[in-house]
């Protein structure tokens, strides 16, 4: 990239890690030269893995260099240039991750000189020169910057903790126990499904169906649950003639399928050639830096309203494609509201051609690019015209109904050599007549409940857009993707993640999760940690700071009080069997309130509180597992604190808490919320 920008700008005398010409200098990084500093780099004693320690919460977040000896020799080269600039000009992956990264070189690099952006979709020439007829402040991506900086030292905060707190905990000295913001959600969703399938009792059922006129119906009542009621039920069938109640047919449309964002590619690459999420990934970023493809790091199936005028020439370019592009430009494309829609682009748009014709590419590249290609040219051709038929019928008393399905016109579906659906999708019916009625050959199919359906990568990349919700419908997906587990970017690593660290496998297309990765969901208790709903919260709230809507100091306090909080829930369930036990003799018997030992517990109901070493917590801890803490942010709770929390759900407003990562202490209120855990709220 840093080639083909330099050959544009004029700069084309190689040097040591730049290169230079026309008042230019263009030089480069390569990955990550920058990255958090590591709890070693605070403290000397956050070396060794200690519970005493945690949770590890530096002051401050500082960035270092990375260690690798290329990467130190190119930094020098770096920071001598910026130190010596005029103007500097941020060209890098016009993204979160991005920006991140190289905001983090200037930091270190301690860049004193004006810094522009180029901010570009394509690496065509064209757009690269357009980019940089039209640079932008940096200063207009500091939301971007904070939002990479939260989710990094997110990461960096749970991540290290917890797997350190688990690790010590229970790793009983053997394999590091790795819990992460992202990760430990995706595995326990695997995991989840994984147990439903094992606990999956297969059970026969038994439908009525009969056949009439070579079109098969299936009776409107429940499965029966046994043999004997079918065959009851068959003898019924055999006693009457089956009468036409209702004919129905309807057209109907079936929309063009969405241009991609970076998921969607990933599922259909699984679906259609078995690729991971990692592997499309790399190949769609191929085809980016080829100048093949548009940004590919997105999650928005739009396009910008300008680029509208643009789509003519890109489909003249799809050379391989002349066929089905001619019929498109023989008129005017339409501007479609599915397609172009500025206020659902942010950014970058939807994954599209840039109209070069591709060469020199590997076949897994051109199986990516004829995805792209086709999903970009089914979006402008018609809608595809269906007939839907519905049938009613009944044998005496008992209703039956059959569908079918004609494709009329085709449409988009001639992109996909569709033009005809497959004889399981296309049932053509005959002509019935309402009250028409004759014989009938009535039977009955034993079928098997079938378990849930372990996660395909495609499965999983969905459920991970849709934090766990099952949800068929593009437009609803498409709303809940600032809610979703991790970004699109980086849901393919999480996904290898697992899979290097061994709590996954894949069996055919299908991802179980092995021992390892079941005993660890197993042992984290914290739902928290676990669920991919609160999780997909947090990525909300990093989306709300990349709009400038949400505050990093207040993200970064929520994740020190959560990870601070689950520090001292597990560290103190090591006590729990001696603790929670109630120790009378520390009781006083003269007790003008009412004591937490007379309060039942607000979780379960059933059982009182108990009075432990460091907490109150249910008498039947071991099932229930709510606790309470006799100190909570510094502040020691009195008896009547702990009863407003335990019978009102929260307490009356309180002075002198001690809120980590804040200088001052702070007046507010406990709240036991819908997880019974204690919130602070100022």
């Amino acid at each position: 990239m840093a080639r083909d920008i330099a050959k544009i700008l004029g700069a084309n005398q190689s040097r040591d890690g730049y290169m230079e010409g026309n008042g230019y200098q263009v030089t480069w990084t390569f990955g990550h030269l920058c990255t958090l500093k590591e709890p070693h780099d605070y403290l000397e004693k956050w070396k060794a893995w200690r519970l005493e320690d945690l949770p590890m919460i530096p002051s401050s977040f500082g960035v270092k260099v990375m260690e690798d000896q290329g990467v130190q020799k190119q930094f020098r080269t770096i920071t001598r240039l910026v130190q010596e600039a005029e103007e500097v000009i941020n060209c890098g992956d016009a993204g979160q991750e991005g920006e991140l990264i190289q905001r983090w070189v200037l930091l270190k690099a301690k860049c004193q000189a004006p810094v522009k952006r180029l901010w570009i979709s394509s690496l065509t020439e064209e757009a690269i020169k357009e980019g940089f007829d039209r640079l932008k402040n940096s200063e207009e991506y500091n939301n971007l910057y904070a939002a990479g900086s939260a989710r990094a030292i997110g990461d960096w905060l749970l991540g290290i903790n917890a797997t350190r707190l688990f690790t010590k905990k229970f790793g009983r000295g053997k394999a590091t126990l790795s819990v992460g913001r992202v990760q430990t959600p995706t595995l326990a969703m695997i995991v989840q499904r994984q147990k439903e399938i094992d606990a999956f009792v297969a059970q026969d059922y038994w439908e009525l169906k009969t056949v009439y006129r070579e079109t098969e119906f299936n009776a409107s009542i429940d499965r029966l649950g046994s043999e004997e009621k079918a065959q009851k039920g068959l003898d019924y069938l055999k006693n009457a003639p089956f009468e036409i109640s209702s004919f129905e047919q309807k057209e109907g449309k079936e929309g063009n399928p969405r241009l991609f964002d970076l998921t969607s590619l990933q599922v259909e690459a699984n679906k259609a050639h078995s690729y991971s999420a990692d592997q499309t990934l790399k190949y769609v970023q191929n085809l980016y830096e080829k100048k093949l493809v548009t940004y590919p790091r997105v999650d928005t199936t739009y396009l910008s309203e300008d680029i509208y005028p643009k789509v003519p020439g890109i489909l003249k370019g799809m050379k391989y494609y002349q066929k089905l592009v001619e019929p498109l430009l023989q008129q005017e494309i339409p501007n479609l509201k599915t397609v172009f829609n500025n206020k659902k682009v942010t950014d970058h748009h939807a994954i599209i051609p840039t109209g070069v014709v591709p060469s020199g590419i590997s076949p897994q590249e051109q199986h990516i690019y004829d995805l792209i290609a086709r999903r970009f040219i089914a979006a402008f051709y018609p809608v595809c015209k269906v007939s839907h038929t519905t049938v009613l019928g009944k044998v005496d008393q008992i209703e039956f109904k059959a569908t079918g399905k004609q494709v009329l016109e085709p449409g988009w579906r001639e992109v996909y050599e569709q033009g005809k659906a497959s004889k399981e999708e296309e049932q053509v019916m005959p002509e019935f007549r309402e009250g028409e009625s004759g014989p009938h050959e009535p039977f009955i199919h034993k079928g098997t409940t079938s378990p849930p359906k372990p996660y395909t990568e495609a499965t999983l990349l969905r459920a991970m857009e849709t934090a766990g919700k099952q949800v068929e419908d593009e437009e609803t997906r498409e709303l809940m993707k600032d809610n979703g587990i991790g970004r699109p970017s980086t849901r393919a690593n999480i996904i290898e993640t697992l899979f290097r660290r061994k709590y996954i496998e894949k069996k055919r297309k299908n991802i179980h999760p092995t021992q390892t990765g079941i005993d660890l969901i197993d042992t984290i208790q914290n739902d928290l940690l676990k669920s991919a709903e609160l999780t997909g919260l947090w990525e909300k709230k990093l989306r709300l700071i990349e709009k400038g809507d949400y505050e990093v100091e207040v993200f970064k306090k929520e994740l020190i009080y959560m990870v601070s909080s689950l520090c001292d829930e597990v560290i103190f369930n090591t006590h729990r069997v001696i603790s929670i036990q109630p120790e009378k003799t520390q009781e006083p018997e003269q007790k003008k309130v009412t004591t937490p030992a007379e309060l039942k517990c607000p979780k379960c109901s059933e059982h009182l509180l108990v009075k432990g070493k460091k907490a109150y917590g249910c008498s039947n801890y071991q099932q229930c597992g709510f606790k309470l803490p006799f100190e909570i942010l510094g502040k020691m709770l009195t008896d009547k604190q702990v009863e407003q929390l335990v019978t009102k759900g929260k307490t009356n407003k309180i002075k002198g808490f001690v809120v980590p990562g804040s200088e001052e202490k702070k007046d507010g209120k406990l709240i036991l919320n819908a997880s019974y855990n204690i919130e602070f709220e100022a």
